[in-house]
């Protein structure tokens, strides 16, 4: 029950029943990744008038994320070219890094030197800054 009123009502959690029914309807699967996302595009592979492009799209496997598209599908579904990564033997650069999730509100959470989150000891003033006042 819980599973179909989250499906139902929240997008957050993967895909709702209405982008279910329409990728049913409308959708052709191109392939899956290594998340188990599942690419998408319009069956009958005409340009959108909406759009001016063929219209592509994934359904997430748990939470929609979308830094969790890797990186040879995150070109597909971007335009830049247009064979699926299981068309081609796509193999990532080696500059290209896996996936890491967002940790925005989490301790894990990048803070830079100097901030007040940070759990080090910030650094003493060095008295090299005057602070404006006006006129």
């Amino acid at each position: 029950m819980k599973n179909f009123l989250l499906r139902f009502f929240t997008w957050w959690n993967s895909y709702t029943f209405g982008t279910k029914l329409y990728t049913t309807r409308f959708g052709e699967k191109v392939g899956e990744d290594e998340f188990g996302n599942v690419y998408y595009r319009q069956k009958s592979k005409e340009i959108s008038p909406d759009f001016r492009f063929e219209r592509r799209w994934v359904l997430y496997n748990g939470p929609v994320e979308a830094s969790r598209i890797p990186p040879g599908w995150w070109g597909w579904m971007h335009h830049r070219h247009d064979t699926p990564p299981t068309q081609e033997a796509y193999k990532p650069r080696p500059w290209q890094k896996p996936h890491r999730p967002n940790m925005t509100g989490t301790r894990e959470a990048y803070r830079p030197a100097g901030s007040i989150l940070r759990d080090a000891h910030r650094p003493a003033a060095t008295g090299d800054y005057d602070a404006w006042t006006p006129g």
